[in-house]
């Protein structure tokens, strides 16, 4: 999945790019047809871009669309017609930023298979491991790729208020929380629950990882494979307390 996920952010780079190039030109900033013309349809024709050709135009398209939206919502907010907070303009992406994505709208023609793949355009089918079952149809998806080298599908649905709150327990008792250092919680009717032992192990794990990390020296081979490992340790980590928390937090 490399070449899509490289294209998708690149070419939304690539807008935001142009546009602060006209800002700073103080020119108009360029419409999103001159930006596909310029950045995916010309560029493609060029050796260094000609990999654009191996990604879906969809999604391309979509990523003009997304840096369009943004910028968009900019201006309303700088008009004040935009509600909520404040919010900046489009950034380039961090270099420290490993996590990258990718969204499949409708138009990008991908679909589940029958035997319960993901099947994307330009990539195939794809094994997916689920999570739970989708409660309907999904109208888009988007594929991440955190930092750890994995991957994960997001999808949108549209569902029933009434049908979900119906999936919800029910429950009329209240407990107090009370978060301590000798144990992770204690209830009020006096339940104690201890500090995962498993948890702890995976927390070592990452500093000692992190400690190998601060030895290899920057710009090496061997420092981009400790970066993995510290990811990887992070993403244990976190995996560990959200299971945790799920099976504390859920009845039984």
């Amino acid at each position: 999945m490399a070449v899509p996920y490289g294209g998708h952010e690149g070419c939304r780079a690539d807008a935001v790019r142009a546009r602060e190039d006209a800002r700073a030109a103080q020119q108009p900033f360029p419409k999103i047809g001159e930006l596909s013309t310029r950045l995916i349809t010309q560029a493609k024709q060029t050796v260094e871009r000609s990999w654009l050709g191996e990604v879906s135009a969809v999604v391309l398209q979509q990523s003009l669309r997304d840096a369009e939206t943004a910028y968009r919502n900019f201006f309303a907010s700088l008009k004040g017609t935009r509600k909520g907070p404040k919010i900046g303009p489009p950034r380039y992406k961090s270099r420290k930023d490993a996590r990258q994505s990718i969204r499949f709208t409708a138009n990008a023609r991908w679909h589940l298979t029958d035997s319960g793949r993901l099947n994307l355009p330009k990539i195939g089918a794809v094994k997916v491991k689920w999570s739970r079952t989708l409660p309907a149809t999904p109208t888009s998806v988007t594929v991440i790729k955190d930092a750890a080298g994995r991957f994960f599908a997001s999808f949108v649905i549209d569902t029933d208020p009434a049908a979900d709150a119906a999936r919800m327990p029910g429950g009329d008792q209240m407990v107090g929380i009370d978060l301590g250092l000798t144990h992770f919680a204690v209830l009020s009717d006096g339940t104690k629950i201890d500090s995962p032992r498993f948890l702890r192990r995976a927390e070592k794990k990452l500093k000692k990882a992190q400690r190998e990390l601060s030895r290899k020296q920057k710009g090496s081979k061997n420092r981009e494979k400790a970066r993995l490992k510290v990811a990887r340790a992070h993403a244990q980590v976190t995996d560990a307390r959200r299971e945790f928390h799920h099976q504390l937090s859920t009845p039984s």
